[in-house]
C-alpha cells in the first residue's frame, strides 16, 4: 500500500494513466542496482530515488575529485574526498528519505557483482569503461536481469536496454564484441556536462518503464546521441546466435532505422 504522504510526493507522475497506483507500487517494491556514480549515475541516482524506487544499490569504489563537479550534479564542493557513495547517499536522503540505500563501496569483482545482481530487479550500467561494461552483462545475462547501458564521451552518446528475460534481446556484447584496445575515458578525452545529464535521464526513463511497466523500452535498439549537432539517431540491432555470453552461431547485423 501507499501512505497518504506517498500518494501526495508521487501524485504528478501516479496521474499518468500508464503509471497510475499499480504502476506506483510497483516502483516502490523495486530494487535497483546503479554501477557507477558519476555523469551518468548521478542524475539516474536522482530520478530513480525521486520517482520512488523502492531501493537503490549504490556502487562506486571512487570518492569524489574536484574535476568530477562539473558534470557529477549529485556531487558538491563539500564532498570532495568523500566516497562517492556516501556523498550519494547524503543527497538521495534529502530528496527522498522514504527509499533504502545500499552502499557497496568496494570495487565489485566476479563473486560480489553476481550476488549484487542476483538481489535486485534492474541493472544500470553508469560506469565509464570497458571492461566493466562486459563483467556487469555478464552477470546480468547468468542472472536474467534487466540492463539499462548508456556511454558517453566528448559530445557523443550511445543508450540501449538489454533484456535476456526476451528471448530476442540482444546483450552488450552482441554489438560491442571485445571492444576497442584503443578505449578513452573521459579524463583523457573530455566530455560536456549536459550530454551525460541527458543520458542518464534517458536510462531513469528505461528503467521506471521496465519497473513500472508502461511505454516501449529500447530493447534491440541502439541510440545515437551527436550533441555537436543535437542529432539523434537509431539502429536497430538484433541478437547475435554466435555471441560467447548469450548466444550460438553466424554473427548478426546492426540495421539502420
Amino acid at each position: 500500500m501507499l501512505t497518504d504522504e506517498e500518494l501526495l510526493r508521487y501524485s504528478r507522475q501516479i496521474l499518468l494513466q500508464q503509471v497510475d497506483i499499480d504502476g506506483q507500487l510497483r516502483l516502490k517494491q523495486s530494487r535497483v542496482l546503479i554501477v557507477g556514480l558519476g555523469g551518468l549515475g548521478s542524475p539516474v541516482a536522482l530520478y530513480l530515488a525521486a520517482a520512488g524506487v523502492g531501493a537503490l544499490h549504490l556502487a562506486d569504489f571512487d570518492s569524489v575529485d574536484l574535476t568530477n563537479l562539473q558534470r557529477q550534479i549529485i556531487h558538491d564542493t563539500p564532498s570532495v574526498g568523500l566516497s562517492k557513495v556516501d556523498s550519494a547517499i547524503t543527497r538521495l536522503t534529502a530528496i527522498n528519505p522514504q527509499i533504502t540505500l545500499v552502499a557497496h563501496r568496494a570495487g565489485l569483482d566476479a563473486d560480489s557483482l553476481a550476488a549484487a545482481v542476483a538481489g535486485v530487479d534492474l541493472v544500470l550500467d553508469c560506469s565509464d569503461n570497458f571492461s566493466t561494461r562486459e563483467a556487469v552483462n555478464a552477470a546480468c545475462v547468468a542472472a536474467c536481469k534487466p540492463l539499462v547501458s548508456g556511454a558517453a564521451i566528448r559530445l557523443e552518446a550511445q543508450l540501449s536496454v538489454f533484456d535476456p528475460r526476451r528471448p530476442e534481446s540482444p546483450c552488450y556484447h552482441c554489438l560491442y564484441g571485445h571492444g576497442s584496445e584503443t578505449e578513452l575515458t573521459c579524463s583523457e578525452a573530455g566530455v560536456i556536462g549536459p550530454l551525460v545529464g541527458l543520458v542518464g535521464s534517458l536510462q531513469a526513463l528505461e528503467a521506471l518503464k521496465l519497473l513500472a511497466g508502461f511505454g516501449e523500452p529500447m530493447v534491440g535498439r541502439l541510440l545515437l546521441i551527436d550533441a555537436l549537432s543535437t542529432r539523434f539517431r537509431e539502429l536497430k540491432v538484433k541478437r547475435d546466435p554466435g555471441c560467447s555470453v548469450c548466444g550460438t552461431g553466424p554473427r548478426a547485423a546492426v540495421e539502420h532505422e
